[in-house]
């Protein structure tokens, strides 16, 4: 089928497991389409329409940036003639009705998504546009090469002419080059790939390198090419390519092995994803090949949460910090682990540590406002000894809240305590009470009050509460009921037998030998 027969499709969804099952459910150009780009959310969709000229989108309808419903309502304004299909999930109804206000052809449950309902609404999209009505799937299947190359890099096997790859690549080798971009300030990524073809242009023709090379974008936030070369002057080609690569930063450049199999693009191009996002783990590579990649050790052991938490609440603290040190360098090793993966691990213990500092008592305040720009900062950081750095100085910044505490004599924190008690005791005063006030785990507190106390935090209470008692049954204040409820007890028999269990006799026979003498 012409390229010129083919309804494009763009596809917008933050889900790359939805992208990806969408691209896999039809063939595409078998059936009359063409997917000519995706997107992760509506912005990224809008920069991609001007480049792609998209006959269809099909979009999700909740998306972080900007959402379905508002990336349906720019699109009808902006561009009228393109129709526009919605994915959603049952609790959408809201969302979906507003967008179909706006004009969209039809929706899909995502749920109950399938090859053939799928391409029923797709077809029914066409319809509506005056160049595709009344057609249907065209018998011949003529692609061009970049057809071929965005459906062999996509997994599918694709049948296609010798002599269209002989008059197109004149070559007998190839080498995939590609930079992640997302963090470039150039921009839209057609842009950029416009950028990185004219610089290697420039150099490969300086230094009198035969080669072809055709552009490879099938992901927001990288570029690419491949380029077709002979095999005398790989070698080159890679070294000139470090050299860009040297010159540009802030892009993350990768290259793929050399092959001369043109049937094995989407092996090495899936390859060449790989090597991008390691090297969020090598960023001092100016551009990383599988030669630059360590043998990953097999012993890697997963982080011990207990046995890290007990040696906090120990105080092991030196032993616990030097178990994490240890493990963070050496999840720091190993590439292969997802990046989210990563840097969730370092947020999650950011937060860990500030909990059991607070349970243990120490005064994390200040902690507890600096830990959300720390995890803000491993988020946004671009590079694995980045996310380390922004985590080590959370580290160091606990170990201050740490020596801040222990510099404070430990009586001076009992006194805090016991003052706080004796002002409190006719309240209904509980272990849990005392610990929110200052900041405790209501268990630790418990432990923390026996340890550095002769009594108990019951039995203290008590003791101060029976103390006032006999004061007041001395002075004849009130009734023995009413002298009950005024030192904190609600219950008058159980005040009468704590009495009796600390001066030895009952408050009604310890007021009358008192009222003798």
């Amino acid at each position: 089928m012409r390229a010129v027969d083919l309804c494009k499709v763009l596809i917008v969804d933050d889900e790359i497991l939805i992208r990806q099952g969408i691209k896999h459910y039809i063939n595409w150009e078998q059936e009359g389409f063409q997917i000519v780009g995706e997107a992760s959310n509506g912005q990224e969709a809008l920069d991609l329409i001007e480049e792609t000229n998209p006959h269809i989108i099909m979009t999700d309808i909740v998306m972080p940036i900007m959402d379905g419903e508002e990336l349906t309502r720019i699109v009808k304004e902006r561009y009228p003639l393109i129709e526009v299909i919605i994915l959603s999930s049952f609790g959408e109804f809201d969302y979906v009705r507003s967008a179909f206000q706006r004009g969209v052809v039809d929706y899909i449950l995502k749920p109950k998504l399938d090859a053939q309902g799928m391409l029923k609404v797709l077809k029914t999209a066409a319809n509506r546009i005056p160049s595709f009505q009344g057609k249907d799937k065209l018998g011949s299947m003529d692609f061009t090469i970049e057809q071929i190359i965005n459906k062999l890099i996509s997994g599918y096997e694709v049948l296609y002419e010798p002599e269209l790859l002989a008059t197109t690549f004149p070559y007998d080798h190839y080498i995939l080059l590609g930079a992640d971009v997302k963090n470039h300030p150039l921009g839209e990524t057609a842009n950029l790939s416009t950028y990185l073809k004219g610089k290697m242009e420039k150099v490969f023709k300086v230094h009198q390198i035969n080669h072809h090379s055709i552009p490879l974008n099938q992901n927001i936030n990288i570029i690419g090419c491949m380029i077709n070369i002979n095999k005398n002057d790989t070698a080159k080609v890679i070294e000139f390519a470090s050299l860009i690569a040297e010159s540009e930063p802030k892009w993350g450049f990768a290259v793929s092995e050399e092959f001369v199999d043109f049937s094995q693009l989407g092996t090495h191009y899936n390859s060449l994803i790989n090597l991008l996002q390691y090297r969020f783990y090598f960023p001092n590579h100016p551009i990383l090949r599988n030669q630059h990649l360590p043998v990953q050790s097999s012993t890697y052991e997963k982080f011990n949460l207990d046995w890290f938490t007990d040696e906090f609440k120990r105080k092991n603290f030196h032993s616990a910090f030097q178990y994490l040190d240890s493990h963070v360098l050496t999840l720091s090793t190993c590439y292969t682990t997802d990046v989210f993966e990563f840097k969730a691990f370092l947020g999650n213990l950011n937060f860990n540590i500030t909990i059991l500092l607070g349970n243990m008592g120490y005064d994390v305040k200040e902690l507890e406002i600096a830990k959300y720009s720390y995890f803000k900062s491993i988020d946004e950081a671009h590079t694995a000894p980045k996310a380390i750095e922004q985590f080590n100085r959370f580290i160091e910044e606990a170990k201050r809240c740490i020596v801040a505490m222990e510099k404070q004599p430990e009586d001076l924190n009992m006194k805090k305590l016991l003052k706080y008690i004796k002002d409190h005791y006719a309240e209904p005063l509980t272990l849990s009470d005392v610990a929110k006030q200052f900041h405790f785990n209501a268990s630790y507190l418990s432990s923390y009050f026996t340890t550095h106390n002769k009594e108990g935090f019951i039995e203290y209470l008590n003791k101060v509460r029976i103390e006032e008692a006999t004061k007041l049954l001395i002075n004849n204040i009130a009734s023995i009921s009413e002298i009950s409820s005024m030192v904190g007890y609600s219950d008058h028999s159980y005040f009468c037998k704590v009495f009796k269990k600390i001066e030895g006799m009952s408050p009604s026979k310890y007021k009358r030998k008192q009222n003798m003498r």
